[in-house]
């Protein structure tokens, strides 16, 4: 039986960027807020210092900053005619755990979506026409636009301190900056990181070839910065253990560094950490949330009610959540009924290697969004007409660090071990570099996220069963941006290069992005998404669902900037709106 606790204003669920960003406006509205994090607390100083934060055995190998799949996994499948597996090893992505989440791990790659991935249904439909959709991709507009988002972005990228250069500003194409932005109401508040070799090889290569090159948003500070909360970051040194690791110089954004520290000292906030949430409970009528059931670290059980429910998990857990309490109908790829656990995307990305005789490259060097960038290619920016295709990526050189036990760039025919293989490491580590290609997923009716009926969790529940699959539209993007960087790669003039196309089924046993998105989308009305424009759910008008999960679709740039817009949009809409008027923001 849970022991039943005093009820709160806000419960948030979850505590990484999202629960942060929500925990810091609900207290500033004057709310008692309680978060509860299934993981531990997590302290820039004591848990990241750099004299042992760059401990690559520790922090990826053994994945000290991760999930941890004993306790909490997903089973996975390609299609549904497979039997879908227990996922027993991080592979493909890397879910955050703790306190600050993901947002601890991630690189700073802070990009803002096109205005055209906000409309991608009406937009291509418009532009190539109904046919160039086929019938089992399930995108749809979002029910926001990029207009509404836009001081979102903004407050986020000044939060974090974001080093870049504009490209359009108000309407105006700026030079040096990404021309194929949306409109900006003002610069960064820094300017871009000072770029390294291959960044800059790719930049003068893809110039040479008429294009426009311009430096990666990066969530990694260029100087000293003081944020909007009067909180102090530094600036980055390029050590180059960004991707996977925290940060201990405060150079890189994340909760930590850039909301908690005011956060943490209000008297009206509360964070309950190893407190693992396993229901959301609802009235009689189950219109109305009323509490959250969750397990501390002993295995007691507790009741927490709650005026207002804003949950913040990772998008995998969201949507096992509302699976687990019965919320919404749950999603049937044969029928197209119901929506919990639709439109699940991804990311498709590739590369392409080179290798020179003629240059030192100094890999280990890098910033978790240090690179130059060029997104001819990218959403609607060219003219799909006659490629069998929608959607698109970005290109280019992001120079993360080469760290050692990760890192072995060897060309085509080396052996996979032995001495030719360790001698061919030590011959082109520093003499060879990566282009990359990041690329969206369109939703397919076959992708989705489910109840395993076969495995259950330490806590007795399904386990939260994902079926996914690159689909035709996919590969054919993705080979088309390819072929795009491997004709840069030609123009830098190396010895040789390595295209590496994604062929192929999806395999979830190598890293790829942790840029999982969907399966709670939002929409413009309730019979196309579970939660309306502002992440309130259609049902139950006292609960939000914050993050990744809303996405109906994943375009081409990584989510986190846009996770944290929408985040700050539906709590502006709480505060302004919500809680002097509790109910449906919203109506059918």
């Amino acid at each position: 039986m849970a022991r039943k606790l005093k009820s709160v204003d806000v419960l948030v669920v979850g505590f990484g960027w999202t629960g942060a960003i929500a925990a810091q406006e609900l207290t500033d509205a004057g709310l008692n807020v309680i978060a509860i994090e299934r993981g531990v607390w997590r302290d820039t100083p004591t848990d990241y210092p750099p004299t042992f934060d760059q401990d690559e055995l520790r922090y990826y190998w053994r994945h000290e900053l991760f999930e941890r799949l004993a306790h909490q996994t997903l089973t996975f499948r390609n299609s549904e005619n497979q039997t879908a597996l227990p996922m027993r090893k991080l592979g493909s992505f890397l879910p955050g755990m703790n306190v600050g989440g993901a947002g601890v791990h991630w690189n700073g790659q802070i990009w803002r979506y096109l205005p055209s991935d906000f409309v991608a249904r009406s937009h291509n439909e418009a532009r190539y026409g109904k046919a160039a959709i086929p019938e089992d991709m399930t995108i749809q507009d979002w029910g926001v636009t990029y207009q509404d988002l836009e001081p979102h972005y903004d407050r986020f990228e000044y939060i974090c301190g974001a080093s870049g250069k504009a490209g359009n500003l108000n309407g105006q194409i700026q030079p040096g900056g990404n021309p194929f932005e949306g409109p900006r109401s003002r610069e960064y508040p820094n300017p871009p990181l000072d770029m390294t070799y291959p960044p800059t090889l790719f930049g003068q290569a893809a110039r040479e070839l008429g294009y426009k090159p311009f430096p990666h948003p990066a969530a990694n500070m260029s100087r000293p910065y003081t944020n909007p909360l009067g909180v102090q970051l530094g600036p980055c040194t390029y050590c180059g253990f960004c991707e996977k690791f925290g940060c201990g110089n405060y150079s890189k954004s994340s909760p930590q560094t850039t909301i908690l520290p005011v956060l943490m000292r209000k008297p009206n906030f509360t964070l309950r950490t190893e407190c693992e949430a396993i229901k959301i409970n609802l009235d009689s009528t189950r219109k109305r949330a009323v509490s959250v059931t969750y397990v501390d670290a002993s295995g007691e059980e507790y009741e927490q009610p709650a005026d207002l429910i804003v949950m913040c998990a990772y998008i995998l857990h969201n949507v096992h959540l509302l699976l687990l309490s019965g919320i919404g109908v749950p999603y049937d790829p044969q029928t197209g009924d119901g929506l919990v656990g639709k439109n699940y995307a991804y990311q498709i990305t590739s590369s392409v290697d080179l290798f020179f005789d003629d240059k030192i490259l100094n890999p280990f060097i890098g910033a978790g969004a240090l690179g130059m960038i060029c997104d001819e290619w990218n959403g609607d920016n060219f003219d799909h007409t006659g490629l069998g295709f929608i959607g698109g990526g970005y290109v280019g050189v992001v120079q993360t660090g080469a760290r050692p036990i990760e890192t072995h760039p060897t060309p085509k025919g080396t052996p996979k071990w032995g001495g030719k293989w360790k001698r061919a490491v030590a011959e082109n580590y520093l003499k060879s570099m990566s282009v990359v290609t990041h690329g969206s997923v369109m939703s397919h009716r076959g992708n989705h996220l489910d109840l395993d009926p076969a495995y259950r969790d330490v806590y007795g529940r399904p386990l939260l069963r994902m079926t996914f699959d690159y689909t035709e539209n996919e590969h054919k993007m993705s080979d088309y941006i390819t072929d795009r960087v491997s004709e840069i790669a030609q123009a830098m003039r190396p010895r040789e290069i390595n295209v590496k196309k994604r062929t192929g089924t999806y395999s979830i046993v190598p890293y790829q992005t942790t840029h999982n998105t969907g399966g709670a989308m939002m929409a413009s009305d309730p019979a196309s998404g579970v939660v309306n424009s502002y992440l309130q759910s259609w049902d139950i008008p006292n609960l939000f669902i914050l993050g990744a999960s809303a996405f109906p679709q994943q375009p081409g740039y990584n989510p986190t900037n846009t996770v944290a817009a929408l985040a700050y949009w539906s709590l502006n809409a709480i505060r302004a709106q919500y809680l002097k008027s509790p109910g449906p923001l919203v109506h059918a």
